[in-house]
């Protein structure tokens, strides 16, 4: 294969006079985190009240909770971000759409939204998974204890679901991170999209690409060993991290 390696292209003049190619990668990763944050806290916002609806005795809230999470992880994220992103502004008032069509950064807004519900679905399993694996007795313990279910569920029953889920939740918010990748398509140029440009601009295609998966690698080995100290500073002895 005839390529001309050059590794020095990063320290190079970008077209657009923001600076080096680098820099470029570096503003698509500050961009990829924000999205990502943002994108978290919706999918654990959500998540958690989904998970818990799936876990209540109302038939309604349960299947409330059912068709949500089916719904949002049964449709692939792409899909529903072309829906978020070009379907949405037209089946809504005149007035609506365009205001959603005139919004600034309109696809970093869509992007955190699409990757958050997508998400949030996941993690609702997550949340449900842990509370179902708690002992009975707890909750029969909040009762006697005279608490209401909003009590029981706050003060007893989530604390120790969420210890025990930190594991699983780590991945998810992992694959919140890489998913923010999806993003290029409805333009958001976060690392995979600077990553591109930096390849259309410079015809490097193979030093764009490693250093941005060399710099998805960092990131994700950041909160991986955050998440482990996390893990093990909330630790419940007899719970899988626990001693």
């Amino acid at each position: 294969m005839n390529y001309n390696w050059n590794w020095g292209i990063f320290f190079q003049p970008n077209p657009m006079g923001t600076g080096t190619y680098l820099d470029m990668l570096l503003a698509g990763l500050v961009l990829t985190l924000k999205t990502a944050a943002l994108a978290w806290v919706i999918a654990l916002i959500t998540g958690s009240i989904v998970g818990v609806m799936r876990t209540l005795p109302s038939k309604g809230a349960t299947w409330f909770g059912f068709a949500y999470v089916e719904f949002f992880r049964n449709m692939p994220l792409l899909v529903q971000l072309f829906l978020w992103f070009f379907v949405l502004p037209e089946i809504l008032p005149k007035a609506a759409g365009l205001w959603l069509k005139q919004l600034p950064n309109a696809p970093f807004w869509t992007a955190a939204i699409g990757v958050g519900f997508f998400m949030s679905a996941r993690v609702a399993v997550q949340l449900q998974a842990g509370i179902l694996s708690l002992p009975r007795g707890q909750k029969m313990a909040a009762t006697a204890l005279g608490l209401t279910t909003v009590q029981g569920y706050r003060y007893v029953l989530l604390p120790m679901a969420f210890r025990i889920i930190l594991p699983p939740l780590t991945s998810e918010f992992l694959n919140t991170i890489k998913n923010t990748a999806v993003a290029i398509t409805i333009g958001l140029l976060e690392l995979t999209g600077q990553a591109r440009s930096m390849q259309e601009f410079s015809f490097q295609v193979f030093e764009a690409f490693t250093a941005a998966t060399i710099l998805y690698l960092l990131v994700n080995a950041v909160v991986v060993t955050a998440m482990r100290f996390l893990e093990r500073w909330v630790a419940i002895p007899g719970y899988i991290t626990g001693k």
